[in-house]
């Protein structure tokens, strides 16, 4: 009969806690009537308690604070910190003792120790203690595997090692909406809302704009010259609380010109979200780069680059279009002004524009009145490519106000 050898205890203890901040104290306040048989006592009783403030103790504030008493929530974002203490629970000097800290993501796996330097020897009752930090940058579970070895007096190596398995969760959940504007601008809107279970204080939420951009944030408003929040001056988002956030890409000066690039771009940039909760603890996130639907502008794209808000009846007013050939190929491009029942051209219609090249753009100054007062849409534009005898149509391109002259009468 075989008997299996007793296992042998560890000279070491292993001990891993989280380090996180703490949080204040609430009390259950316990009240009744005065005609109760208690009358006054609970009252008295929280007025008290030191832990309760003064004028307030009905109200479940704390001046305390309070060490956490459980793991807590760990959200992406957030920075992990966690204590770890090798203890010599033995009466003998232990040598070459060597702690091991990873942390085992769905992904990788992350050394986290400060040092991977052996010490040579562990007296009895000494200990050798070690803070790890890590920038949480996954979601799912997590696992800190603490390792240590070690060599006994009489020579024997020994080892093992522990597990600690917790789940980091999504704090935000971030949505976005993109809006292309004809003068090539891109308009942004980011709703962020809050998926956890305490208030945040939003301290940055910004746009980092690809190489091809400059972005203007419109979450402000000018007050006595200054700039002020749209969200107030103390920017706090309740759990399941959103916000919308709106940004402006205009394209750089190098690249606005090329029509058939900016086309093209559908990389936008990425959102840096910076917030903080309860005492401070500061958390980050960075989104990938947010991608658009690339606006579909055909062959060839006409824009207004100037017209008036208001014109008056009858009376000539201009506009400025500029045309842009967006395909490969080089067009010869005619011009036609077609009257509608509101709107009149003025001027030849059916000129030569001349031969326009892949990417390249002409401005036109045109001129044109309205017989008809109210809001009118201005149309009536066809462009034809004599190469391909291809016609494109442009109607409803912009509206213009059409008042009343006015009449000066003379004394």
């Amino acid at each position: 009969m075989e008997v299996n050898p007793p296992k042998q205890e560890h000279l070491l203890a292993l001990k891993v806690m989280r380090l996180t901040k703490p949080t204040l104290f609430t009390n259950i306040p316990v009240t009744c009537e005065d005609r109760d048989l208690p009358g006054d006592l609970f009252n008295q009783l929280m007025k008290d308690d030191p832990s309760t403030v003064n004028g307030a103790e009905t109200l479940m504030l704390g001046e305390m604070l309070t060490l956490p008493q459980n793991f807590g929530n760990i959200f992406l974002g957030e920075t992990f910190s966690s204590y770890i203490s090798v203890h010599n629970d033995s009466n003998q000097i232990v040598k070459d003792i060597l702690v091991k800290a990873d942390l085992q993501t769905s992904s990788q796996r992350l050394n986290l120790s400060a040092s991977n330097a052996t010490v040579a020897e562990l007296k009895s009752d000494c200990c050798i203690d070690d803070v790890i930090h890590h920038e949480v940058k996954e979601i799912g579970t997590h696992i800190l595997v603490c390792a240590v070895s070690y060599t006994t007096q009489s020579g024997e190596k020994m080892y093992f090692r522990k597990f600690f398995k917790f789940q980091v969760l999504k704090p935000l959940d971030v949505k976005t909406k993109f809006y292309n504007a004809e003068t090539d601008e891109v308009f942004l809107e980011a709703q962020i809302q809050n998926i956890t279970t305490s208030p945040m204080f939003m301290e940055k939420v910004s746009l980092e704009p690809s190489m091809m951009y400059n972005v203007v944030e419109l979450n402000t408003v000018k007050q006595v010259g200054e700039g002020v929040s749209t969200f107030g001056s103390r920017t706090y988002l309740q759990p399941m609380d959103t916000r919308q956030y709106l940004y402006c890409l205009k394209p750089k000066q190098e690249f606005a010109e090329k029509a058939g690039i900016i086309k093209g771009v559908t990389v936008i940039g990425k959102l840096d979200i910076v917030w903080k909760t309860n005492l401070g603890e500061r958390g980050r996130l960075q989104t990938s780069q947010l991608q658009r639907m690339a606006p579909g502008y055909g062959d060839v794209r006409l824009s207004l680059e100037a017209i008036p808000d208001t014109v008056n009846l009858e009376e000539p007013f201009h506009i400025t279009c500029k045309i842009t050939n967006c395909s490969e190929r080089t067009m010869d491009l005619v011009l036609e002004m077609c009257n509608t029942n509101s709107i009149h051209w003025c001027g030849v219609s059916g000129r030569q524009l001349g031969k326009l090249n892949p990417s390249s753009s002409l401005y036109l100054a045109l001129t044109l009145l309205s017989s008809v007062q109210g809001l009118q849409s201005v149309s009536g534009l066809r462009l034809t490519d004599t190469f391909l005898k291809r016609t494109y149509e442009y109607d409803d391109i912009a509206q213009v106000c059409v008042v009343s002259s006015t009449i000066q009468v003379e004394s």
